[in-house]
């Protein structure tokens, strides 16, 4: 099937250059003309899709190549941008920055190439006049198959500073598609794992994506950009279906329908904003009905509980909170200890420990947490050790991890995976129903464990 959606990478020398502001604001900005514009994710991270959600109206969409492998970068993209009449994708790191050891896996650059997407660089010119040119071609002729469309200049100092780069980047033959000035009113709040997620803080969200997009408007030749992104040829690809790749997994067996529609509750709201919108999607495919709920304010699970998804997020943050809200603590321990499956990735993992930095929380592991000064950041493949109702023994997936908390001990009698690359270990916990770790997955590479989880709650129901 061919997939023709204009489409544009936008990506950087380094973290830090600017590409979230260019590529949230180009998001807002072609939204605002009345374009159905899909945004996409470099990479596993989950704060920055949701301030693409904001800009766009639709989810924010991660295309991760370690996670998923390099053959499904191409169907996501392409499930997601369906009915489109723009795609803009943030890349990840530096336009070269992979996987450590990996050479160019899980790069923008490798995004780029398997999406056959133009690429504008963003480049920091606070401190640099014509070695600006210097920078922008070395990049360019690192690799001949990513293509390097364009140049948008950002922390531009003056008019006369603006004039230096354009005339350096014009003997490079490198057309400059932008220029943004200094704007710190716009800078949006960070913390330690990254930016403040949108549910924290959506009004002054909304309002730092307008001020973006304004920026964006005033500072970039959206024309051009347009243009570009046309120039990006046709993909030669199967779109990704939820219903699809569970019946391609399952192969010779026979994949019948569930008992009704099992409810899998899944945590939102501030405190569990890290979500990938092909979990839900999988779920939904496979037979279950999917339902929010918030642990911060809400009292007890939706109404036919059957499953329990607890992603990632920011419990630490609002551990007081969580804490306080202890009739949905006391309901969440008693689904776990009547053997409800509970499926949960590193915040939840926390919010099911005995507690968190001293304060009380579900009580379902035998274990505490707290912050830690460490960053723990990588990719790990890992393969599960233990059968759950997410995963049987010697399931193997890959993942990352992304956290500052510590849990101790970091492994039950019956740990949820072993790590073999980059370290070997155990971590995580699998008792009765619970499969709780601090790994993040991402269920499009391994869509059994969607129709697995799915099953877990009709049984139990």
């Amino acid at each position: 099937m061919s997939v023709n959606v204009p489409r544009l990478v936008i990506a950087a020398p380094s973290s830090g250059s600017g590409k979230t502001t260019v590529a949230t604001g180009l998001m807002a900005a072609f939204a605002e003309r009345g374009l159905a514009v899909s945004p996409h994710k470099a990479g596993p991270d989950y704060i920055d899709p949701g301030y693409h959600a904001l800009a766009t109206g639709r989810p924010g969409r991660n295309l991760d190549a370690f996670m998923c492998g390099p053959e499904l970068v191409a169907p996501l993209f392409a499930h997601g941008s369906a009915g489109c009449d723009l795609a803009v994708v943030e890349g990840v790191m530096g336009l070269y920055d992979g996987a450590a050891g990996r050479g160019e896996l899980a790069s923008t650059a490798q995004v780029a190439k398997l999406l056959r997407a133009p690429v504008v660089l963003v480049v920091d010119a606070s401190s640099q006049s014509r070695s600006v040119a210097a920078l922008v071609h070395g990049f360019a002729s690192f690799d001949p198959l990513v293509r390097l469309g364009g140049v948008i200049l950002n922390k531009v100092g003056s008019d006369r500073h603006e004039v230096m780069l354009r005339e350096a980047l014009e003997e490079a033959g490198m057309p400059v598609l932008g220029v943004l000035r200094r704007a710190p009113q716009v800078a949006t709040p960070s913390r330690h794992l990254g930016l403040v997620p949108v549910a924290e803080r959506r009004t002054d969200a909304l309002a730092s994506v307008a001020a973006l997009a304004e920026q964006v408007r005033a500072g970039c030749d959206l024309e051009a950009l347009m243009a570009l992104a046309r120039t990006a040829p046709a993909l030669e690809c199967e779109p990704w279906s939820p219903g699809a790749a569970l019946a391609e997994e399952a192969g010779d067996t026979a994949v019948g329908p569930l008992d009704g529609r099992p409810v899998v509750a899944v945590a939102g709201g501030a405190a569990f904003t890290f979500s990938y919108a092909e979990h839900a999607e999988l779920l939904t495919a496979a037979g279950a009905r999917v339902v929010t709920f918030d642990p911060l304010r809400d009292e007890a699970l939706p109404d036919g509980t059957a499953g329990l998804v607890i992603g990632g997020g920011f419990p630490e943050v609002y551990a007081p909170e969580l804490s306080a809200n202890e009739p949905l603590r006391k309901a969440v321990a008693a689904f776990a200890e009547a053997g409800g499956p509970v499926a949960a990735e590193c915040a939840g993992l926390l919010y099911l420990a005995r507690s968190l930095d001293g304060k009380p929380m579900c009580g379902v592991l035998d274990a505490d947490a707290r912050m830690s000064e460490r960053l723990t950041l990588g990719y790990r493949e890992a393969v599960a050790v233990s059968d759950s109702a997410l995963a049987a023994a010697g399931t193997r997936l890959r993942g990352h991890e992304f956290h500052r908390t510590v849990i101790e001990p970091g492994a039950g009698s019956a740990p949820a995976w072993g790590f073999t690359h980059p370290e070997r270990r155990v971590e995580g916990f699998v008792r009765d129903g619970v499969h709780a770790s601090y790994l993040h997955t991402h269920w499009a590479a391994r869509p059994s464990v969607a129709r697995r989880f799915a099953e877990a709650a009709a049984r139990h129901r």
